[in-house]
């Protein structure tokens, strides 16, 4: 298990500049199965669940190629379906939650996909059934192996019909999207999911021959065709880590220049961090956030009543970036409510942020309330463990804000969803160090 070992209360400066995005990755990469072509996908982020995909592509027997750093082709023109069958992938691909993203494009190409239960972070309960009520509306058979936790679902010929989501899943309307592309006939998906990172990948997709429209809506109509071909594709940068550093110089106080953010792509964060007093300068596409000198307040509802920061599908505010908010808010002028609408279980990192010395009510598994300290009392270095990406990247935030030495347990979490940080956070003058 790995450590970081973080002496906080310095402020930080210059440039950093964000990852491919992780969620984009996951959907962007299993759609290589789609075609005997090669793709070539640019901007991809070096982490951990990014890079276990990719082996799990190679074990299904793509071909990989890596042109540069980020930068690979693929090309799926010898899939060994055997291998779906396999003690090795029923292994390994219960140990990636994006696994789930291969079935649509295999179900899809070669009338047949299989999935072990997929892990991920330990975020409360994720239920699958939005994908596989998606591929049975399109003619699929559905079995499901109690004693192995094994899930599949084969059809002859996939056919094209209405679907009314019961959720606006973005993973699964990427998996719909992706088996109705090659489907016989017209398909009709309501209530879609609209995030950038879906748009990405139907853009990808049209460029590849399907015909997808109706992209950033939540109503998506997709005519069959009988193949696809080869592409280029470049990812977009990762919201979630540019609220990261948004988050960490706010923390620390610190003047940093986050470069390339997409701009147009953010929605509503920076509007969120405006109404936590967070000071953000639009250069080009770059963000400018200046030093906090005098903090930062946050705002109330226009009756006086406390601010509710909550989770919602896209063009809402997305849940991942509600651990960064939380712990912003214990250094910040004020008070706010914190829902998190969708995980039962992300909020439960906060008693680590009391032990820091946080003013934290735990409301329920799905709201918090944070009494901001205004920096008149800073947060007090610690020991604690990650419990997923997300908190935990909240908690290094936490640890490079507050006085002294705090250790970091389990930063495998950490490494899941972002590239070399500590190597990145150093650069801009953090005092960090990877113990083994």
């Amino acid at each position: 298990m790995g450590t970081f070992k973080i002496e906080g209360g310095h402020q930080l400066s210059g440039e950093i500049t964000p990852q491919g995005a992780k969620n984009e990755a996951l959907q962007i990469l299993c759609a290589v199965l789609l075609t005997a072509e090669k793709v070539t996908i640019n901007n991809i982020p070096d982490i951990v669940d990014v890079n276990k995909l990719i082996q799990l592509l190679k074990d299904l027997g793509v071909k990989v190629e890596k042109l540069s750093k980020g930068s690979y082709t693929f090309q799926a023109d010898a899939i060994n379906l055997d291998y779906l069958q396999s003690a090795d992938f029923k292994r390994d691909g219960s140990g990636l939650r994006g696994s789930i993203m291969m079935v649509g494009p295999l179900l899809s190409r070669f009338g047949q996909g299989y999935i072990p239960k997929p892990g991920g972070d330990k975020i409360g309960r994720r239920r699958l059934d939005t994908h596989f009520e998606g591929f049975i509306n399109l003619g699929a058979k559905f079995r499901y192996n109690k004693e192995e936790h094994f899930y599949g679902v084969e059809a002859k010929k996939l056919k094209g019909t209405y679907m009314l989501l019961d959720e606006a899943s973005v993973t699964g309307t990427a998996n719909i999207v992706m088996a109705a592309v090659l489907a016989e006939g017209e398909t009709t998906i309501y209530n879609a999911a609209c995030e950038p990172y879906l748009q990405q990948l139907c853009n990808m997709l049209n460029r590849m021959g399907a015909k997808i429209s109706g992209i950033g809506s939540n109503l998506l109509t997709i005519k069959g065709v009988n193949e696809l071909g080869g592409t280029e594709h470049r990812m977009l940068p990762d919201m979630i880590e540019i609220g990261s550093w948004v988050g960490l110089a706010a923390m620390t106080k610190s003047e940093l220049t986050i470069k390339d953010v997409s701009w147009d792509d953010l929605g509503q964060i920076p509007s969120v961090f405006s109404k936590l007093g967070i000071k953000l300068e639009r250069r080009g596409d770059d963000i400018f956030i200046p030093k906090h000198k005098d903090g930062y307040e946050i705002q109330n509802y226009i009756d006086g009543s406390i601010l509710t920061i909550s989770d919602a599908p896209w063009p809402g505010l997305t849940p991942d970036l509600l651990s960064i908010i939380l712990v912003m808010a214990t250094q910040a002028k004020g008070e706010v409510l914190i829902h998190q609408k969708m995980f039962e279980s992300r909020l439960f990192f906060v008693d680590k942020l009391i032990d820091m010395g946080a003013k934290i009510i735990l409301c329920d598994p799905h709201r918090a309330t944070v009494i901001g300290h205004n920096f008149k009392s800073t947060l007090k270095a610690t020991t604690m463990t990650s419990p997923d990406i997300r908190a935990g990247v909240s908690l290094l935030i936490a640890a490079l804000s507050a006085k002294g030495t705090s250790i970091i347990h389990n930063i495998e979490q950490i490494d899941r969803g972002y590239e070399d940080i500590d190597n990145r956070l150093r650069a801009i003058g953090a005092k960090i160090e990877r113990i083994s």
